[in-house]
């Protein structure tokens, strides 16, 4: 069925038809509500409610939200029931507390307990990702009494890809792939296929932290316990993702000079909008008007050799640049973990050595622009005194671009060490900055190689 079957379908009301429903995949039903907002909630009310359940997980908040508040109070029920723990807790963790409370009322025991044990843990820690559902073994069991389990409650778990093997006390001691199950005799007790290898997260550790394990270990799994190394739940790769994706669309928008977002574009009211971006926008044209400040204080040179104006642009823009440059490969650089702020020496050496580099390529490029036209006759740079001008850009291009590569490397090492977000010191906040200083490198320079010559 494509998108518009399932509109005429759903018009048209024929309850006989209905059960053509079951075939849609949780892509279809994501992809209708999607692009059929007001037609979403009639379509969840006639879905089976595991089938809506897998599909609800993957929409945004906003959809969520509506879809839940539209559905009537048994459906709706039907709905976060079927929801896996760590998904109905996501969806619960961005709602108000009054609505919170009202929803917790419609779950049955079961799933009201996990649900108020989960969003008891810290709002963005590895608790609030976990679910309870898994399959817990213990290491005399022999591997025929494992397969016997996992057909009993294989069904109610997320995942069987791992089996976790914890002690009398409930402490994880491994985890073991189920294909280890598969390749052994049936009689073999699984203390014989432990290796006692095993990586786990912590309940209150940072959310954050999960991507970089799963970014580094092979796992659609991972066991959670408390201090005491007593096995929780796990976190799963799909939840890891979103988080994942929500983390780095944070860091994208922060880095292009806003706040984040926090909802898709489509759908943000037009207010918030203007709320996210007017802040920094106030900001940046506050630190830019000191870029005013440094021209007025080098008003006297700019009068006396006015050819000076003409490269303001290009000195001040290859500044922002490379400072934009190193900023972004810096921040994401950290976020994958392969810096921190021990590193700090070894980024500023590798920056300074860049800085020098780009800043001769970028000098050469402009001592040659300038000594072209000059000799073609396209422009008077100053007639005898052109090769005096060439110089100053060339030395001031080093001089800028050195300097942006290290603000742009530096200030987001210094915020993470201070516990601020690094994405703060964006591309646009780097170029402000280096804009301003920029000016100063830029005249100070002038006005040691051009005095007694044009100055």
């Amino acid at each position: 069925m494509n998108l518009n079957d399932i509109k005429n379908l759903l018009q048209h009301n024929k309850i006989t038809d209905f059960v053509k429903l079951k075939k849609l995949s949780s892509k279809d039903i994501v992809e209708f509500t999607n692009k059929y907002a007001h037609s979403a909630v009639s379509l969840f009310q006639h879905l089976d409610p595991k089938q809506a359940a897998k599909a609800f997980k993957f929409l945004r908040k906003q959809k969520q939200e509506s879809i839940i508040k539209s559905l009537p109070e048994e459906k709706a029920a039907e709905l976060l029931n079927n929801l896996q723990p760590d998904d109905r807790t996501a969806f619960l963790s961005l709602l108000p507390g009054k609505s919170v409370n009202e929803l917790l009322k419609t779950l049955n025991p079961e799933a009201r307990e996990e649900t108020l044990e989960l969003l008891g843990y810290p709002i963005g820690s590895v608790g609030r990702l976990m679910t309870p559902d898994y399959v817990e073994i213990k290491k005399t069991d022999t591997v025929q009494q494992v397969l016997d389990l996992i057909k009993q409650r294989g069904r109610a778990t997320e995942t069987i890809n791992f089996l976790f093997v914890v002690d009398d006390q409930g402490v994880l001691i491994d985890d073991i792939n189920i294909k280890e199950f598969l390749i052994v005799d049936p009689n073999t007790i699984v203390d014989q296929i432990m290796d006692h290898h095993f990586i786990c997260l912590r309940a209150n550790d940072d959310q954050k932290e999960v991507i970089n394990v799963f970014r580094n270990n092979s796992r659609y799994a991972l066991p959670v316990t408390d201090e005491n190394g007593v096995l929780l739940g796990i976190v799963t790769l799909d939840d890891v993702l979103r988080l994942s994706e929500s983390e780095d669309t944070k860091e994208i928008q922060k880095m292009g000079g806003s706040e984040a977002l926090d909802e898709p574009y489509n759908t943000i009211a037009f207010s918030s909008l203007i709320k996210k971006r007017a802040g920094w926008l106030i900001i940046l044209f506050l630190g830019e008007m000191l870029t005013a400040t440094a021209m007025g204080h080098f008003a006297n040179e700019i009068n006396q050799a006015v050819v000076l104006a003409l490269f303001i642009p290009l000195i001040i823009s290859s500044g922002g640049n490379s400072g934009s440059q190193a900023s972004s490969i810096i921040i994401r650089a950290m976020a994958l973990g392969e810096i921190g702020f021990k590193d700090w020496w070894k980024v500023m050496r590798k920056e300074i050595i860049s800085g020098l580099v780009l800043g001769a390529i970028l000098g050469v490029v402009g001592f040659m622009r300038i000594s072209i036209w000059q000799e073609l006759g396209w422009y008077d740079y100053g007639g005898s005194n052109w090769i005096f001008v060439a110089l100053t850009v060339f030395f001031a291009l080093i001089g800028v671009v050195l300097w942006g590569t290290l603000s742009g490397s530096m200030l987001p090492i210094m915020l993470k060490k201070l516990g601020a977000d690094p994405a703060a010191s964006s591309a646009p906040f780097v170029a402000t900055l280096v804009d301003v200083t920029g000016l100063i490198i830029y005249f100070s320079i002038a006005f040691v190689v051009m005095r007694g010559h044009l100055l």
